[in-house]
């Protein structure tokens, strides 16, 4: 019943920047824990990111640590996911997705506690 919806997906060179967002519709998104993954073509999908609800705890992937950042603003319902020195293995489409926390400050990785997906969107690192 949780409608996400992710956006700023494009075609940038290795080093470049992008800024994805995951917006929600249908309900408010901030009493959600937030993650994003991303899946390349013949891959297992993987974890990237995640967000607590408050936003004060974050986890990240080994390959993107340093590199991207995640964040949230409550007061527009959105979670975004910062990308900087992107490289071409950093190539995947892109998706964000929600889960009910268990517990203060939860931030889970396993795509298994996330009920709710957007459709994702296309980020192609090439030069």
């Amino acid at each position: 019943q949780l409608q996400l919806v992710e956006s700023g997906g494009d075609l940038v060179q290795p080093g470049g920047s992008l800024r994805l967002s995951c917006a929600a519709s249908r309900s408010s998104l901030n009493y959600y824990v937030v993650g994003w993954f991303r899946q390349a073509p013949g891959k297992e999908r993987e974890a990237v990111s995640c967000i607590s609800t408050g936003g004060r705890t974050a986890k990240y992937a080994d390959s993107v640590k340093g590199r991207f950042t995640i964040s949230r603003d409550n007061d527009k319902n959105t979670v975004d996911l910062q990308m900087n020195s992107l490289k071409p293995e950093d190539t995947a489409h892109y998706y964000c997705a929600a889960a009910a926390p268990r517990i203060s400050g939860d931030c889970p990785t396993d795509m298994r506690r996330f009920g709710s997906w957007g459709q994702g969107t296309q980020v192609t690192v090439f030069s």
